[in-house]
């Protein structure tokens, strides 16, 4: 259920700056809306975006869960403007959450516990959007929310494709990778046993439980906060089990394929149009 939604508007020098980074049609012919939805009984934080000008057509859905933790990585309105205003811009509605305890919203993000619920419910959300095909749904992550994204299919496999950049698939061994991130996480997990819930976020050691989905997999060879190795061993265990996946690697991407967003999005565009808009 959504409790309140309030459109997103820029400055003008915000507007400058979008039209610049993604396109004019993301801000001419989108409407984002800032959400605040029920989750488990808490009051999450998030955004859905639509394009302009709605006709009586239904249109497939998309989740797009964020990286990060607490607020580092919190999406915010330029920013959600330009990402979810450019994807709804192609024809598809856009629910993306900032996590329970983040950004003004209720609870405590685990990452990757009970919050993964906090992506599932926006399902139940998106049935207040008459518009929204809530029979067809997609679904990417970044970083983080690659490994969200994996997480959520383990619990609910009604998705048709989905889309990874920079996914931590291994969070295990990436929860061990420097000392301030271990610290980080082990105050976040305080009253867990910390290898346990590493684990049972890790992914690449599930992979027989994912659905038999394509999964379009991208990653910058020179990403220095999750290593190219996570998305070439993912994609590997899913050629073992023949589920269908697209792995591009970007020989000079960082973390957040800077320099190569318009590529990043033609393939995002054509793998949503392949597997979204044929039904």
């Amino acid at each position: 259920m959504i409790i309140d939604k309030k459109e997103v508007h820029l400055n003008n020098t915000q507007t400058k700056m979008l039209i610049s980074g993604w396109s004019e049609d993301a801000f001419e012919n989108s409407v984002v809306e800032k959400i605040t939805y029920e989750s488990d009984g808490l009051k999450v934080k998030g955004y859905a975006a639509y394009p302009k000008n709605l006709s009586n057509e239904k249109l497939p859905c998309i989740i797009w869960n964020r990286g990060g933790y607490h607020n580092k990585g919190a999406i915010d309105h330029f920013t959600a403007k330009g990402i979810y205003g450019q994807i709804a811009s192609w024809g598809y509605f856009v629910f993306a959450s900032q996590y329970r305890g983040n950004h003004g919203g209720e609870g405590q993000d685990m990452i990757g516990g009970d919050d993964v619920n906090d992506i599932i419910n926006l399902k139940d959300a998106a049935k207040e959007y008459k518009n929204a095909d809530t029979n067809i749904w997609g679904m990417e992550g970044w970083s983080r929310g690659g490994m969200m994204s994996l997480l959520v299919l383990m619990k609910n496999k009604d998705f048709k494709c989905v889309v990874l950049s920079g996914a931590i698939t291994d969070f295990y061994s990436y929860g061990k990778m420097n000392d301030t991130m271990f610290a980080d996480y082990k105050d976040f997990l305080s009253d867990y046993n910390l290898d346990d819930e590493l684990r049972k976020r890790t992914i690449i050691n599930k992979v027989d439980k994912l659905p038999d989905i394509p999964y379009l997999i991208m990653h910058g060879k020179k990403d220095e906060s999750v290593p190219v190795e996570q998305s070439m061993k993912f994609s590997e265990e899913l050629k073992k089990r023949n589920i269908y996946n697209k792995l591009i690697l970007y020989d000079e991407g960082d973390h957040y394929l800077k320099g190569y967003r318009r590529e990043v999005e033609s393939e995002k565009k054509a793998w949503f149009g392949k597997y979204l808009k044929n039904f």
